[in-house]
């Protein structure tokens, strides 16, 4: 009777494909967890560098070290390409050429994001080369804001921004992004799966900075004719409209 088991396995089948213990309980059932894990210390070969060749010849001295892979011929100049001079120093400490088109003033169109179409009044270029725009909010809900030059269009329409004051702390590092902490996740004991994400929350100092801002722009608005309809409305494009015959 013993000589029979020998080989067999101890799980059954109970029809095709589905036998009747699962993968957990066969391991349990073999107490694979009892047995003592055995590992053989790998041992690293050395790449082999020269080989020992047979060399014909009485002057030869009959054997020569030959190496395994041959080295190049010519070796470059430098190991690595340096850059050249530039009188314009490295780009990270200029800022990006702003377009002809583009003055403090000057009304935008937003091509891209979340307020792509929307009008904007564009204030002045921060040090990172991006442009800080407003929309006003009151408007059409655009904060104060950092828009690359690239997503945006350049209207013909200007307003006179010289009385504006722009506070000197809307700067690249007063706009940076808030990171949330998402592994500190509020538990409430009335909820069984209770995982609250952390949302962003608008500062006080924004606040006060847009009522800054907007306060002096809507008042020169609003005494330009038809210029609050005109931010208010949405740019689209209908059918055989083509944006480069259009001037804006």
């Amino acid at each position: 009777m013993a000589d029979e088991k020998v080989g067999r396995s101890r799980n059954k089948v109970l029809t095709k494909g589905v036998m009747r213990y699962g993968r957990a309980q066969m391991s349990r059932r073999r107490a694979v967890h009892k047995r003592k894990k055995t590992t053989t210390p790998r041992v690293e070969k050395k790449p082999v560098e020269f080989v020992e060749k047979q060399v014909n010849g009485e002057k030869n001295g009959g054997k020569r070290l030959v190496p395994v892979k041959r080295k190049p011929r010519f070796y470059p100049t430098e190991d690595r390409p340096k850059r050249l001079p530039n009188r314009k120093g490295p780009r990270k400490d200029r800022a990006a050429k702003l377009r002809t088109s583009i003055t403090p003033g000057t009304v935008l169109i937003l091509l891209a994001g979340h307020n792509k179409g929307k009008r904007v009044v564009f204030l002045k270029q921060l040090v990172s080369g991006l442009l800080l725009v407003t929309g006003p909010y009151r408007y059409n809900r655009v904060p104060l804001r950092r828009v690359d030059q690239t997503y945006v269009i350049a209207t013909s329409t200007k307003i006179d921004i010289t009385k504006v004051e722009i506070p000197e702390h809307l700067t690249d590092k007063f706009f940076k992004k808030v990171k949330l902490n998402k592994r500190n996740v509020k538990k409430k004991s009335d909820e069984i799966f209770g995982a609250q994400k952390e949302s962003y929350v608008v500062n006080d100092e924004r606040k006060e900075a847009q009522q800054k801002v907007d306060g002096q722009i809507l008042t020169i608005i609003e005494s330009i004719p038809s210029l609050k309809q005109y931010l208010r409305c949405r740019f689209s494009l209908d059918s055989k409209q083509y944006p480069h015959l259009m001037k804006f």
